[in-house]
C-alpha cells in the first residue's frame, strides 16, 4: 500500500508518498497558509493521486502543528477525496512505541512521527534531531520509549533575531558561507556568529543527551538529522555519523497509518 503523507507546520506542508518498503517518492511542500488551494501543489497533487489510484488502493495520513490548518485539510479532503478515510497521527494513536512523556499531549504531532519511524528502522536509544525552524531533539529509548526531548531556536531565528533586535545589523539570506573564524565585515561576523554557533548548540546538546543516557546505562545513540538546516552543521556531529533523513516524518506517518489499520500489515 502507497501512503499519502502530509506534515503541516508553521510555515509549509510537506508531503509525499510512502511505498511499502519506507521509501518516500515525489516529495514537495506548498505554504500552510495555502494548503487547501487546488492550484497550490498539495492540491494538485492530491487531485493527481485520485485520479491516478483506484479507491481501495488510497490511504492518507497527516500530521499537523497547526490546528486551524488541520480542519482546513480535512474540509479541503471532504471536497477532494470525500470517499476515503483521513487519519490523524495524536498521542492516541497506535505507535508501535510506549510513551513515557509526562504530558503526552503536548508532543508535536511531527515529533511523534519522527520518533515511530526511528523506533521501527533503527537500533535504540535513537536521538532525531529536526532542524527546522526550531531545533528540536526526540529521545526514543527500548525502555521508555518516547521518553522527551529538546526544543531549541533554528538558525533562521537566530538571524531574524540579530536583525530586528538590533538598529545597525542588516538581514542574512540564506548564503551563510564564509571562510575562517574571524568576520571582517558585519556581515561575515555576523554569518560565523549564527552558523558556528548553530553547529556549536547542536553538538552540545546532543552530548549532553548522550552524557544523561550514558549515566543511565544505555548505549551511545544512533543519531538522525532532518529538516533544512541540517547542511549548515558542517562536521561539528562528524564523531556522531548522524544519518540525514529528510522523508523521516513522512515514514513515521505511513508505518502509523498501517499501525491503526485492523487487518494492515505495519509497513517498515
Amino acid at each position: 500500500m502507497n501512503v499519502f503523507c502530509i506534515d503541516i507546520g508553521n510555515t509549509h506542508a510537506h508531503f509525499g508518498i510512502v511505498g511499502g518498503a519506507g521509501e518516500a517518492v515525489d516529495m514537495a511542500e506548498t505554504p500552510t497558509a495555502r494548503l487547501d488551494d487546488p492550484e497550490q501543489a498539495l492540491g494538485r497533487a492530491l487531485a493527481a493521486h485520485r485520479n491516478n489510484t483506484p479507491p481501495e488502493e488510497r490511504a492518507f495520513s497527516f500530521c499537523s502543528v497547526v490546528p486551524a490548518a488541520s480542519e482546513r485539510l480535512r474540509a479541503f479532503f471532504h471536497t477532494v477525496a470525500p470517499e476515503t478515510p483521513l487519519f490523524q497521527l495524536t498521542c492516541r494513536s497506535r505507535l508501535g512505541m510506549p510513551i513515557s512523556y509526562p504530558a503526552p499531549e503536548e508532543i508535536g504531532q511531527d515529533r511523534l512521527a519522527n520518533a515511530v519511524a526511528a523506533t521501527a528502522r533503527h537500533p535504540l536509544p535513537c536521538v532525531v534531531i529536526d532542524l527546522g525552524t526550531a531545533v528540536t531533539f526526540d529521545i526514543v529509548t527500548a525502555s521508555g520509549g518516547y521518553e522527551g526531548g529538546i526544543i531549541a531556536p533554528g538558525l533562521r531565528i537566530m538571524t531574524q533575531y540579530l536583525h530586528e533586535q538590533t538598529a545597525l545589523l542588516p538581514s542574512l539570506g540564506d548564503d551563510l558561507d564564509v571562510a575562517g573564524a574571524i568576520g571582517h565585515s558585519t556581515r561575515d561576523a555576523m554569518k560565523i556568529g549564527c552558523s558556528i554557533g548553530f553547529g556549536g548548540m547542536v553538538r552540545a546538546l546532543l552530548e549532553a543527551v548522550a552524557g544523561e543516557l550514558a549515566r543511565r546505562g544505555e548505549p551511545r545513540p544512533h543519531v538522525i538529522s532532518t529538516g533544512g538546516t541540517a547542511r549548515f552543521l558542517g562536521d561539528y556531529l562528524h564523531p556522531w555519523n548522524p544519518r540525514h533523513e529528510p522523508a523521516i516524518t513522512l515514514r513515521g506517518l505511513a508505518r502509523a497509518w498501517a499501525l491503526n489499520q485492523p487487518a494492515a500489515e505495519a509497513l517498515p
